[in-house]
């Protein structure tokens, strides 16, 4: 039995909308502007104060023309990708291979989370085109998998559920063989809605990160909700089973190896089947900072316990993130993460 509470006692608190009203629609809040007004206060690290990356969290960006030619597609298709907006270590190895994670909805989030680079502030309307523009771009890439992911539309009364379902329609109408996988924010307060729209038009992987333990949520993801997002997952497994669902950690924050462990359960515990764990590297100075750099040998033991826990399939490294090769993870492939054979 799990020692979790029901989640009906945890449903989260909506934000009062005015306190988005003195920013202008479409302005972007960055760093230090946007954890201003988080519940536990970040106080910016200066140089000195900011570790040394150990050489395995080190990146080399490959020189290719086929990123160019992505980044060309998505600025002609006036998209986003979470790559680039959240300064994914990745982005050079996932864009020369031909593949990108699209940020649908905007670049403008209505949460404040100060371990993510997305800024905030009051988002624009929606891109009532924006599904066909998303399909038409991964048409002409000629995609085979694709990950779709969005900023929280907190200010929307489906949480924006509606839209990703018409770019999951859409994306499979021009490329009929296409695999979907979404990486869906909590709903907050909107869960049954979002989830009677996404079991109708279901993706091929439902994932949502719970990021990181129960304890440090009031720190790292204000508004947000550790038993509402194990939930979620739960209760969309339960309505298509023949879904996989799948959720992402990062390490480094200030958790124990214990408390990691403990997540792994409750994943386990409400149906998640696919894992994924990575090294928290901090966006900015303003940015919650890196308490450790967990040693390649620790995700390793997390790669293993996940697998004796049960769970089809778990990505576990210094620069593994949840679209990190999400292809081969849906298809139940290793995954190696940048770097790794140079590691001992």
């Amino acid at each position: 039995m799990s020692d979790l509470p029901p989640v009906s006692t945890f449903v989260p608190e909506l934000q009062p909308v005015k306190r988005t009203e003195r920013y202008k629609q479409g302005e972007k809040l960055r760093d230090a502007d946007k954890v201003e007004r988080i519940p536990v206060k970040v106080i910016a690290s200066d140089r000195d104060e900011t570790q040394r990356k150990p050489d395995w969290i080190r990146v080399r960006i490959p020189a290719s023309p086929e990123v160019d030619r992505i980044k060309s597609i998505l600025r002609k298709n006036k998209l986003s990708s979470v790559c680039e907006e959240a300064n994914c270590p990745n982005l050079g190895e996932c864009f020369s291979g031909g593949t990108a994670t699209f940020m649908i909805m905007g670049d403008i989030c209505t949460r404040r989370c100060p371990f993510c680079d997305v800024g905030h502030g009051k988002p624009n309307p929606l891109d009532e085109q924006e599904p066909r523009k998303l399909a038409e771009a991964i048409a002409e890439m000629r995609l085979k998998y694709v990950v779709i992911t969005s900023v929280d539309r907190d200010d929307l009364r489906d949480g924006g559920a509606q839209h990703f379902a018409d770019c999951i329609r859409e994306a499979r109408a021009l490329s009929p063989k296409l695999q979907v996988e979404v990486l869906v924010p909590d709903f907050r307060g909107r869960m049954d809605i979002a989830l009677d729209i996404l079991e109708k038009e279901a993706p091929d992987v439902f994932n949502h990160n719970m990021e990181t333990v129960s304890r440090l949520y009031r720190q790292a993801r204000p508004g947000a909700n550790y038993e509402w997002s194990l939930e979620l997952l739960k209760q969309y497994k339960a309505r298509r089973p023949d879904v996989l669902t799948k959720s992402g950690l990062m390490v480094g924050l200030g958790e124990t190896k214990e408390e990691i462990i403990e997540v792994m359960k409750h994943m386990r515990e409400h149906d998640i089947d696919m894992l994924t764990i990575g090294q928290y590297l901090q966006p900015s100075k303003d940015h919650l900072p890196v308490e450790r750099f967990v040693h390649p040998d620790e995700f390793a033991e997390y790669t293993q316990l996940a697998e004796e826990m049960g769970f089809k399939h778990a990505a576990c490294g210094p620069l593994v993130r949840s679209s990190y090769h999400a292809d081969k993870q849906a298809h139940g492939e290793d995954v190696k993460w940048f770097g790794e054979t140079k590691t001992s």
